[in-house]
C-alpha cells in the first residue's frame, strides 16, 4: 500500500555537485548543489537551481558563467562544507583545501580534485520560486584520465560519483552497475 504526502521534491537520488562561480571583483566561490541535471543535448546545457538569497547567485548574475564540477565520494566532507558554509566572508578553497585551476573558456576555476569539470555560460534564467534555475550551455569538458578506460569513455568504478537523497538528506555514492542503456532491447517478452 502507498501512503500519499504532500508534495515535495522526492526525486531521488539527485546528483551532488560543486559549482564554482566567480563576480567580476573578488575571490572565486563553491556552492554544494543537488538541484542539477542535463536539460539538452543539442547544444548540450547544464541547468542548475539557487536561492536568490545565496552568495554564488549574485556572482552567477555579474558573470553569466560557472563551472559544474562532479564531486568523487573521498570528497563528501568538502561537499558538505561548501553547502553550509557561506562563502560571502569565507573563502571556500582555503577552508576545504581544495584547488583552484584556471578554466579555459571563462572565468570562474576548476576544482582540480573533481574529476570531472564542465564550463558553461549562462543562456536562461526562470525564477521558480524558492530557487531561480540557471539554464548554462556546456562550452568544454575536463574529464580526469584516471577515471577513463581504455577507449576514453567514463568509468564509474574509478570514480565513485556523490548523489543526495532528499527528503533524507543523505549523501550517497553512486552503485553497483545494473544494466546499460538498450541492454533489454528485444527481451521483453
Amino acid at each position: 500500500m502507498k501512503r500519499e504526502v504532500k508534495a515535495s521534491t522526492d526525486l531521488i537520488p539527485t546528483p551532488v555537485v560543486l559549482v564554482t562561480a566567480q563576480g567580476l571583483e573578488g575571490p572565486p566561490n563553491i556552492i554544494t548543489l543537488a538541484w542539477a541535471g542535463v536539460v539538452n543535448s543539442e547544444p548540450p546545457m547544464l541547468g542548475i537551481g539557487v536561492r536568490s538569497n545565496r552568495h554564488s547567485y549574485r556572482l552567477l548574475m555579474e558573470t553569466r558563467e560557472f563551472c559544474v564540477n562532479i564531486p568523487h565520494a573521498g570528497m563528501v566532507r568538502a561537499v558538505d562544507v561548501c553547502g553550509v558554509v557561506s562563502g560571502k566572508d569565507t573563502d571556500k578553497f582555503a577552508l576545504t583545501g581544495l584547488t583552484p585551476e584556471k578554466a579555459s573558456k571563462i572565468k570562474p576555476p576548476l576544482i582540480l580534485e573533481c574529476p570531472i569539470n564542465i564550463e558553461c555560460r549562462l543562456r536562461h534564467t526562470l525564477d521558480l520560486g524558492s530557487h531561480t534555475l540557471f539554464i548554462g550551455e556546456i562550452l568544454t569538458v575536463h574529464r580526469d584520465e584516471a577515471i577513463l578506460d581504455e577507449k576514453g569513455k567514463i568509468t564509474l568504478d574509478k570514480f565513485a560519483p556523490l548523489a543526495y537523497c532528499p527528503g533524507v538528506h543523505d549523501y550517497r555514492a553512486v552503485g553497483e552497475k545494473l544494466g546499460w542503456y538498450g541492454f533489454s532491447k528485444g527481451k521483453m517478452s
